[in-house]
């Protein structure tokens, strides 16, 4: 086992495919080298020469290869100087983004490109200029491994703000013997880490569980790569934002203060990864009503965060016993936690109030009580009731 572990330690990352489409050296003397041209150009079909001369494409004579590396890891693309050369720009075909440009500094040979997924491969590219027109030269990346062998079904979701859990599934073509690592990047590029606590199933990882989440920004680069003793395995990679995946606790300090007519609920908004203000919260609350034969089935009601966190409704006394949870979402990410634990408020129906000792007579008892004082009265909490104290309740 802990040779197989010192294996996969030297051979984690993600063998680079690069393919190389430079312009060479012409080779040969001037005579030869004109006589093969004249017999090219003879082979050529005329509408491939249309359509060559519609690429213009640049005389390519005398034109030294770049020698073009990129570091998938810090997204950077390098090349080798030439002092009569002018850099124009650095261009990555990504699949799903398209052609992301970027502009070299004076006398600089490299880009580094943002954050992007290279999982389905790109194609880089620099155009320099010549003492004649502009020169592009281009390198392929490529996901080298068997197909199907890259980890799938990758997600990640934080919880209860210093948290977050990520899961994903032995690719269909991976071997019995594949092994997963998980790594992160902020997308600052200053700090990177290796899942510290990882989750097994059968020996294979196939998760990772994080209590530091220290140094994470608002994207991070998540790469999933793997090794095999019998084949090559694909990487999977991925750029999350941590308000996308952060699953929001329930509210705290949930209370409902009740007069003679309505109940107000109030709440504070829960725990965050980061500090949001009210207006980035929606909020969802379950008010059912109890009843001696069944629950009632009220649909939800939804509540933006910018109304300070309050609910009112209307609720005349005698009330019966009612019950409230609320859970949290992103206001703009239909993405909701988990439901608080249900606060009671009101009264059974046929209950007894605890304060009344003595029995009540075989009449209804609600006539026992004076003319002057309602059984609702007796019952029902003051306006002034100081807030945080919820209504008494059996």
């Amino acid at each position: 086992m802990l040779e197989r572990r010192e294996t996969e330690k030297e051979s984690r990352w993600p063998e680079q495919s690069l393919v190389r489409w430079g312009f060479p050296h012409p080779l040969g003397s001037p005579m030869g080298l004109l006589a093969t041209a004249v017999l090219f150009c003879m082979l050529l079909d005329p509408v491939l020469l249309q359509t060559l001369e519609q690429q213009d494409l640049p005389n390519v004579e005398g034109v030294p290869s770049l020698n073009m590396k990129f570091d998938s890891w810090r997204m950077e693309l390098s090349w080798d100087c030439k002092e009569t050369t002018t850099y124009l720009k650095c261009v990555m075909i990504h699949k799903e983004n398209g052609p992301i440009q970027i502009t070299p500094q004076e006398k600089e040979c490299h880009c580094k490109f943002s954050d992007y997924s290279l999982h389905d491969g790109v194609t880089l590219m620099v155009k320099v200029n010549s003492t004649q027109r502009p020169i592009p030269e281009t390198l392929v990346y490529t996901n080298s491994g068997g197909e199907g062998t890259a980890a799938q079904n990758f997600s990640c979701f934080i919880y209860n703000a210093n948290f977050m859990n990520c899961s994903w599934a032995k690719g269909q073509a991976a071997p019995d013997d594949v092994q997963y690592f998980l790594y992160i990047r902020d997308s600052r590029r200053k700090r990177g880490r290796e899942c510290p606590h990882y989750i097994e199933d059968s020996g294979t990882h196939v998760g990772c569980h994080l209590e530091d989440l220290s140094g994470l920004a608002n994207y991070n680069y998540f790469l999933v790569n793997g090794t095999s003793q019998r084949t090559g395995i694909q990487f999977f990679d991925s750029i999350l934002s941590w308000k996308k995946i952060e699953i929001y606790s329930p509210p705290n300090n949930i209370s409902v203060h009740c007069n003679k007519s309505y109940c107000v609920i109030r709440w504070e908004k829960p725990k965050t990864r980061h500090k949001l203000s009210n207006m980035e919260f929606k909020y969802q609350l379950d008010i059912q009503k109890q009843s001696t034969k069944e629950h009632s089935e009220d649909q939800p009601i939804e509540v933006p965060g910018n109304l300070e966190n309050t609910y009112s409704f209307p609720s005349p006394e005698p009330r019966p016993k009612h019950t409230v949870k609320i859970r949290t979402s992103d206001a703009r990410i239909q993405k909701w936690g988990d439901w608080s634990q249900p606060i009671e408020f009101g009264m059974c129906p046929g209950s007894v109030p605890k304060f009344i000792s003595e029995p009540f007579p075989s009449q209804s008892w609600s006539l026992s009580l004076s003319p002057s004082l309602s059984l609702s009265q007796s019952l029902s909490p003051s306006p002034e009731t100081p807030r945080g104290r919820s209504s008494p309740s059996t």
